[in-house]
């Protein structure tokens, strides 16, 4: 059975970091891009990076030059930087691979 599990959300002020991790248990990590969502109350689940297994990424553009996304193909582990966050970065968010996703990390930055 495949599976995805996020960690690493939490509260936090604005301003504050937080990374999150989601590791995989599948060999499929590997040879298949990543992304990550986050899906607010009351809005639609969105994209907010992506990288493919060879490493190149995409952000959306809230997030562009605030948020890293990376991973270690090796320990089937993506990760997601989130540094100056702000309140409406507040979401659930999930990692997903291919049709796989994850159960979702709430992360909630106060004003």
């Amino acid at each position: 059975q495949v599976q995805l599990v996020e960690s690493g959300g939490g509260l936090v002020q604005a301003g504050g970091s937080l990374r999150l991790s989601c590791v995989a248990s599948v060999s499929i990590f590997a040879s298949n891009p990543m992304g990550w969502y986050r899906q607010a109350p009351g809005k639609q689940r969105e994209l907010v990076a992506a990288i493919t297994s060879a490493g190149s990424t995409n952000y959306a553009d809230s997030v562009k030059g605030r948020f890293t996304i990376s991973r270690d193909n090796a320990k089937k582990m993506g990760y997601l930087q989130m540094n100056s966050l702000k309140p409406e970065d507040t979401a659930v968010y999930y990692c997903r691979v291919v049709q796989y996703w994850g159960q979702g990390t709430q992360v909630t930055v106060s004003s």
